[in-house]
């Protein structure tokens, strides 16, 4: 018996698989991301997984992570982005008036389509919140004030 149970500890201990090669695959595993401070919002953050949101036509997949408490103003992409909350409890709101308490919640699983040229807002209340974004480039975001009029990027 205990020869038994020392030929399957080696075996299981032998049996670590590696990752299919690049060309294959490319595996970015939860730990691995590497999320930079946001410029624009004070507590939070952005990790690019894939291509570049910066290339006009080219497909791209980024997280946003949310410290408690942290929401972005109001704002709109030329893009249509498709968005899946991964952790936490993200709450959004529509519109240039920037009022926390008329966010609807969305916790993680769902699945959020922000389409083109629409204002709206979002970010997270008591806990933190990670979504994953993906769209089509350029992305970017212009901020607007409260009559829905973009505000000077200066």
């Amino acid at each position: 018996m205990k020869k038994l149970l020392s030929l399957l500890v080696c075996l299981a201990s032998s049996a670590v698989l590696a990752d299919p090669p690049k060309e294959v695959m490319n595996i970015i595993r939860w730990d691995d991301v590497k999320f930079t401070p946001s410029p624009l919002v004070p507590g939070a953050a952005n990790a690019v997984l894939s291509g570049d949101p910066k290339i006009p036509g080219q497909p791209y997949v980024v997280r946003n992570r949310f410290s408690p408490g942290t929401f972005s103003p109001p704002h709109f992409h030329p893009e249509t982005r498709y968005i899946l909350v991964l952790k936490g409890t993200w709450w959004v709101g529509s519109g240039p008036i920037w009022d926390k308490s008329k966010t609807t919640p969305v916790p993680a699983g769902s699945y959020v389509v922000h389409h083109a040229n629409q204002i709206h807002w979002d970010g997270a209340k008591d806990e933190e919140v990670i979504v994953q974004i993906m769209g089509i480039g350029p992305g970017t975001t212009t901020r607007v004030d409260e009559s829905g009029k973009p505000k000077n990027p200066n």
